[in-house]
């Protein structure tokens, strides 16, 4: 079974901050989640950290947290100010303050369980996903939660993104990739150009998609996901993390030193040479446009490139 890459630097950060960072300090701890919320950005991971930042990543501080439990995502609503962290054990947390305060809103029977990813439609629509096919709806602001059936089989969900014109879609392993064009009543499984894991589908304009997953897989699509043409590269990592560039770039990353970006809307990708040697589960843009990687060891920020 191949195990998420969120659930796999879990297990694998050996040396980590059992003491959380003072407002001026760098976090070392494992981060496996980010978003930004009411001017300020908010990151989540091991052992229920939260963190806040009001300077765009340059400094940090320690958010008070209902829960030890490792939280794998984050995300909010368009209002900055409502917002959703999930992670193992079936827990969610939400707050209304953009991130200063969080309580518990969903915590599940089976502690076994994990949740791996959420997303908040414009609507108010949560939906969050995790391992061995969980799948839970709140549509009314997280008061309740109701299991959702996105597919038949119990394949891992690791993602869960919202396109631009609402569609949202799921990326999972044995090359599950399902989509909703109506905010998750009804999913379609798109036909999967790969029977591997995947890690995330990057929602670009025009029915243009991304899926990227293990061992380097990386497909484009020009039609929402009907056909799939496959991106080549020279080597062989797991890519876990996508973000988009002010100027359209594209970086993909995931393990250690697999850096890619991409000067042609995805058509093609090259190395990307940066000095992070550790894992990374996630990344945003700067307002400056720089890059902020959070993973195994903490957050890095990593310059825009032709700097």
């Amino acid at each position: 079974m191949i195990i998420h890459f969120r659930r796999l630097i879990v297990g694998t950060a050996i040396a980590v901050a059992l003491a959380g960072p003072s407002r001026a300090e760098k976090p070392h701890m494992l981060l496996l989640g980010a978003a930004k919320a009411d001017g300020s950005i908010i990151a989540v991971g091991e052992r229920g950290t939260i963190l806040r930042s009001g300077d765009e990543g340059h400094s940090w501080e320690t958010i008070h947290s209902p829960t030890l439990t490792t939280l794998t995502s984050v995300h909010f609503a368009s209002d900055g100010k409502r917002g959703w962290a999930v992670g193992h054990d079936m827990i969610i947390l939400a707050t209304t303050d953009g991130g200063y305060s969080w309580k518990i809103s969903h915590q599940g029977e089976n502690l076994e369980d994990s949740l791996l990813d959420v997303c908040v439609s414009d609507n108010g629509t949560i939906i969050a996903v995790g391992a061995y096919g969980l799948s839970l709806r709140s549509i009314d602001a997280g008061e309740s939660w109701q299991p959702l059936t996105v597919q038949d089989d119990d394949s891992h969900l690791n993602r869960i993104t919202r396109g631009l014109s609402g569609t949202l879609y799921i990326a999972g392993e044995r090359g599950t990739l399902l989509r909703s064009h109506d905010g998750g009543e009804v999913w379609e499984s798109i036909a999967s150009p790969y029977d591997g894991s995947f890690y995330g589908v990057l929602p670009l304009k025009d029915n243009v998609l991304l899926a990227y997953g293990l061992r380097g897989h990386i497909f484009r699509s020009e039609d929402d996901g009907e056909n799939w043409a496959s991106v080549p590269i020279n080597s062989f990592p797991l890519l876990a993390a996508a973000c988009v560039l002010g100027n359209g770039e594209i970086v993909l990353t995931g393990q250690a030193r697999a850096f890619l970006i991409s000067y042609d809307t995805g058509h093609s990708f090259v190395p990307w040479a940066q000095g992070l040697t550790t894992g990374v589960a996630y990344m945003l843009t700067r307002a400056d446009g720089n890059i902020l990687a959070f993973g195994e060891n903490g957050v890095a920020a990593l310059k825009k490139p032709g700097e």
